[in-house]
């Protein structure tokens, strides 16, 4: 169930398959992406491939029919007119082709007709159409995926590919369930189980006393846990500076060095990151203090070459450290641009009151604090905006609410139109599904609250925590088989026995909040295995976006929605295709 490993065995096969000798990897828009989430380009360039190109953009390159050409493409139709215009004048040796899902058969036609000077060794399908950001978590990378709370058609036909990607790659053929509330996760669930149908003889996978099950849920059932700053590292810097194919931007971070102005964020890159992804922020402190004692320590041993052992010694211990080097060099500066960020926007304060109207019933003291954060200056505009977008999904139906109020605090400290008008679409997104209600935001046991103190950073102290995401309450229920067929309707009327292992999917992107979630839910119950995808990986800035496509038509019109709620009361088929 790692389907960072799934992926990167395919890559790695594919590229062992072409044999020895020099290689290019011609790739397309999207698995660029997904081969440089599972591999570092050093990775890459020590399985003898020098060369990387893109497809929509090779077409003048020069002939060098010295290299091996291993292709590497989604099965689109664009893909495969470029491929099949390559091969009518081949610039390379040979060709190894993969796909990285089903391929029609018709389509291996057009490039079996193109391919006129038999330079085609194979083509495969090689089931990675999905970005695995990490061991259990993977994303499809679609943006604004809801339209007029409809599927966009494109983005249906992705998440149905990337899907079946993952059931092919972990080799699962499960019992669909999904929502029932929802209409987009119902039509994904049945689009999956159709082609699957249709598919049959790929998933022809032995199943043992567990059968696998793919949970299909919508974002709507949790509308809040995107909303909230996070306070665990990996979350903290997507919530902060954004994460984008496990790489993150520096540029215009002061005091970052120039040329650091992009640094990459991976697990199987970086030990540090593996060690303390998911530690809380004040706890990073110290874990860096003794990142840098260490480095410190084995720069003075550096610095004492005095012999020839000590020349040995240093050249080989130089790429270690060197990597060392890099290593504190990039997390001293993202704690520290995260530092400055926290002290800067008061973030701390903002991030207490979130969790205050996340997790506690207290309307007239949160309406009061609120009211003083959006008077204070230090706040940016999107946490302002963010705590009213709490508030009024919180207290929408509370009879002395005064979501209108707050609204006109916003336009006095001078917030964006479009901010303000995502007051009105965050509650037509929250109260379009009938699951909405006051058990979102109410801890079943409040007295169970506990205040998390870090320690380590200065300025760090007295963050409350206590948010946990409406997943980890279903994912309880689902080991427990209290998972209602009424609530989670099972695609097929198959029944579902032991759970074992566990594909869950959220129509309109996942958090890494709830990534930490499903990775402390898998230690605490050692038996069960979980990947968690999304159309996307969440901050609170694209989930913002997305919302304002979920609540539009398609053609661009707003829906309508009651004013009163606004107003205060007063590995697969891997065989030749060829």
């Amino acid at each position: 169930m790692n389907v960072l490993l799934a992926v990167r065995m395919y890559i790695s096969k594919m590229i062992q398959e072409s044999g020895p000798g020099m290689k290019v990897l011609l790739m397309d828009r999207e698995t660029i992406g997904i081969v440089s989430v599972a591999y570092a380009q050093s990775e890459i360039l020590q399985k003898e491939v020098y060369l990387f190109e893109q497809i929509d953009k090779s077409g003048n390159g020069p002939v060098m029919k010295h290299l091996k050409c291993v292709v590497f493409l989604r099965p689109s139709q664009e893909n495969v007119q470029l491929l099949a215009t390559e091969l009518k004048s081949p610039r390379y040796g040979v060709y190894y082709i993969y796909f990285s899902g089903i391929i029609s058969k018709a389509a291996i036609k057009v490039l079996a007709e193109s391919d006129e000077q038999e330079v085609v060794r194979e083509i495969q399908e090689f089931y990675a159409d999905y970005f695995a950001v990490g061991p259990h978590l993977f994303s499809l990378n679609l943006e604004k995926p809801i339209h007029g709370m409809e599927w966009n058609p494109n983005s249906l036909q992705r998440s149905v590919q990337g899907l079946l990607s993952i059931l092919l790659s972990l080799k699962k053929n499960p019992v669909i369930r999904y929502q029932s509330f929802s209409q987009l996760a119902r039509r994904l669930a049945e689009n999956i189980r159709d082609t699957v149908q249709k598919e049959s003889t790929l998933f022809h996978f032995q199943r043992g006393e567990s059968v696998p099950l793919l949970l299909i849920l919508d974002r709507r059932c949790d509308p809040i846990t995107p909303l909230l700053n996070q306070w665990t590292y990996q979350a903290m810097v997507h919530e902060l500076l954004s994460i984008k194919n496990n790489r993150v931007s520096l540029v215009g971070v002061p005091g970052a060095p120039k040329d650091l102005s992009e640094v990459l964020l991976s697990a199987e890159q970086d030990e540090f990151y593996a060690d303390n992804m998911y530690l809380n922020f004040g706890d990073i402190g110290q874990t860096i203090k003794s990142l840098m004692d260490e480095f410190q320590a084995k720069a003075k041993s550096h610095q004492k070459v005095e012999s020839i052992a000590d020349m040995k010694a240093f050249v080989e211990n130089y790429p270690q450290f060197k990597k060392m080097s890099g290593a504190v060099t990039k997390h001293v500066t993202l704690v520290g641009e995260l530092s400055r960020l926290v002290t800067q926007h008061n973030l701390l304060e903002v991030s207490e009151a979130e969790q205050e109207l996340a997790c506690q019933e207290e309307h007239s003291q949160s309406l009061t604090k609120i009211r003083r954060l959006l008077a204070t200056d230090q706040i940016r505009d999107l946490d302002a905006a963010r705590l009213v977008f709490l508030y009024a999904i919180r207290y929408n139906k509370h009879p002395n609410k005064d979501i209108s109020g707050l609204m006109e605090l916003l336009r006095r400290r001078g917030t964006s139109d479009r901010l303000i008008d995502c007051v009105d679409a965050i509650l037509r997104y929250a109260s379009s599904s009938e699951t909405i209600g006051s058990n979102i935001l109410t801890t079943k046991d409040v007295t169970k609250i506990t205040e998390k103190i870090f320690k380590g950073l200065k300025g760090v102290e007295n963050v409350f925590t206590q948010h946990s995401p409406v997943l980890k309450e279903i994912m309880d229920n689902m080991i427990k088989g209290r998972l209602s067929e009424e609530s989670f309707p099972v695609v097929g009327g198959e029944s579902t026995s032991r759970i074992q292992d566990v594909i869950i999917f959220m129509v309109g992107g996942v958090t890494h909040e709830e990534s930490l979630a499903v990775h402390h839910f898998c230690r605490a119950n050692t038996g069960i295995r979980i990947a968690l995808g999304g159309t996307q990986i969440h901050n609170s800035q694209s989930f913002i976006s997305d919302v304002e496509a979920a609540v539009k038509f398609a053609a661009g019109g707003n829906t309508k929605h009651p004013a009163s709620n606004l107003a205060p009361s007063s590995s697969g088929r891997h065989a030749k295709l060829t």
